[in-house]
């Protein structure tokens, strides 16, 4: 078979990622062959894949994680445009995983066809060596200013034949009427492929909402196809920082007497913040996402994570006070951490011509090394060991590299050949790795210094928490949430069967 669903939304944070994640999950659990694929992500958290050339891509974090719940190794194809916004009006253009432009809206119109020209051949690739490809969608499909030109939503619903749900975050309000002016908002065409909906995020009993499901059905002619409930431990690979609360997943309590609190700066152009996720599997360990200088000085670890904009970023840092509450942190002893962007901002200097343009530049002056930029970015997956020959595996997404380094500076870490990596000095560490703390071993060898520097002599680390468990826990329970709350068997003939027939057409529609 060659079947196929768009997961659609309302808005984004909606759950689409997560829900074409369950359904990725279910499908596999009933041994179909299947991939996920979304055509245009726009995000800065990103993974990165090793191409058919053996060279290093990036696609978006999200569609690595759908790929581990179909059980197979993440490809290009399965997110051939990647947009990587650098500030509120540009965003890298990431082509079947190589960086090839730099888009603003003003000449977005001129590329476009060639990103959906792209895209349409990554999904049919797909449909002709899978047996299901699940789609998700980007923002609302009721985006009406840019469907002309859409190729991710419903542009590719009709280009592929596909039938589309929409799914809603009832935890926002206001799901019923965003679900049924989507469908309203759009011209019949596109409402003929429209089957249904999923709520999602719903707290309390469902029996409650059955009043408003009969209604949207009827005034809408489509079926909800369950309701998903609110889930505390659906944390893990979040599409961006924003779907974060302030501190990420549930805590448990500490193995010792101590708990440590991780601070991690939520920056202006925050990337791959999932680098602080394994540090909260960890019992004791609170990790929270800030952007008060008052709560850095209270925190045993500060973490600056990575930036698509590290110099804009790091002006920010300035601006707030937040630049003079990190360089009081470490000046106290007390643990520093900088990942990608994060690190460079610790540097003496950065010289960047490529991605700011502003030359170079005073960093925060706590690493004795200089940062330059190069216009080729490095993108590759990365192994090798901490001290003590501590497995280390992780990947590097950056433009800027250090260029110079005082004499007999320590590294944090080292490459596979040998050749130091990153920096630390005193209590102050700093890695281009993102991804080294899903290696249980390293982290904990890390959390115990930082506890250590910190003075909490009372944490003690858990010897048998295991990163990659602990997501494919997560993996099976998005799997389990859809098989328990959802119609699978009408998603199965949706799949297999496409749009129903004769699906009503709701007014006003858009023009066509």
């Amino acid at each position: 078979m060659s079947g196929g669903l768009l997961v659609a939304g309302t808005t984004s944070d909606a759950g689409k990622s997560v829900v074409t994640a369950g359904i990725c999950r279910w499908l596999r659990r009933r041994g179909v062959r299947v991939a996920p694929f979304k055509a245009q992500n726009m995000s800065n958290n990103s993974a990165v894949v090793v191409g058919p050339d053996g060279r290093g891509g990036e696609i978006g974090r999200a569609q690595a994680m759908q790929a581990a719940a179909c059980g197979v190794a993440p490809e290009l194809r399965f997110n051939p445009v990647l947009l990587k916004p650098g500030s509120d009006h540009a965003s890298q253009v990431v082509l079947l995983g190589e960086a090839v432009d730099t888009v603003t809206a003003g000449n977005y119109r001129q590329l476009r066809p060639r990103l959906a020209e792209t895209a349409y051949r990554a999904l049919g690739e797909l449909r002709a060596a899978y047996d299901v490809v699940i789609c998700e969608g980007a923002g609302s499909p009721a985006e009406i200013n840019l469907r002309a030109g859409d190729y991710v939503n419903m542009g590719l619903a009709r280009h592929a034949g596909l039938p589309a749900v929409v799914v809603g975050d009832i935890d926002r309000g206001g799901v019923f009427a965003a679900m049924f002016g989507t469908v309203a908002l759009l011209d019949p065409a596109d409402q003929a492929l429209v089957a249904g909906f999923v709520i999602n995020k719903f707290r309390g009993d469902p029996g409650l909402l059955r009043p408003g499901l009969d209604m949207l059905h009827q005034v809408t002619g489509r079926p909800t196809y369950g309701v998903l409930p609110w889930e505390l431990d659906l944390w893990l690979d979040a599409e961006d920082s924003l779907a974060y609360g302030r501190v990420l997943g549930r805590p448990a309590a500490p193995r010792g007497s101590d708990w440590l609190d991780v601070a991690v700066v939520r920056l202006p152009r925050i990337s791959n913040a999932t680098d602080v996720e394994a540090l909260a599997t960890e019992p004791g360990v609170r990790v929270r996402l800030t952007i008060e200088p008052a709560e850095l000085a209270a925190a045993d670890l500060v973490v600056l994570p990575g930036s698509k904009s590290t110099v804009a970023d790091l002006a920010w840092l300035r601006e707030t006070g937040l630049a003079e509450a990190v360089t009081a942190h470490a000046a106290a002893g007390r643990p520093l951490l900088g990942i990608c962007g994060g690190f460079q901002m610790l540097a003496r200097a950065i010289h960047d011509p490529v991605e700011s343009g502003q030359g170079s530049v005073p960093g925060l002056g706590l690493l004795p090394i200089e940062i330059t930029f190069d216009p080729r970015k490095t993108v590759r997956r990365v192994t090798g060991a901490a001290a003590g020959d501590v497995p280390v595996q992780g990947y590097e997404i950056h433009h800027g590299y250090v260029s110079a380094a005082d004499p007999g500076l320590p590294t944090l870490l080292r490459y596979a050949d040998g050749t130091g990596e990153g920096a630390r000095l005193g209590a102050v560490h700093g890695t281009h790795w993102h991804g080294a703390f899903e290696s249980d071993e390293f982290r904990r060898r890390f959390l115990t210094e930082v506890a250590r520097l910190a003075g909490r002599t009372g944490f003690k680390v858990a010897p048998d928490t295991a990163f990659a468990v602990v997501r494919e826990r997560t993996l099976d329970l998005l799997g389990d949430l859809v098989e328990e709350h959802l119609d699978t068997e009408a998603l199965w003939r949706l799949i297999e069967s496409g749009p129903p027939p004769a699906l009503p057409f709701i007014p006003p529609g858009a023009p066509q």
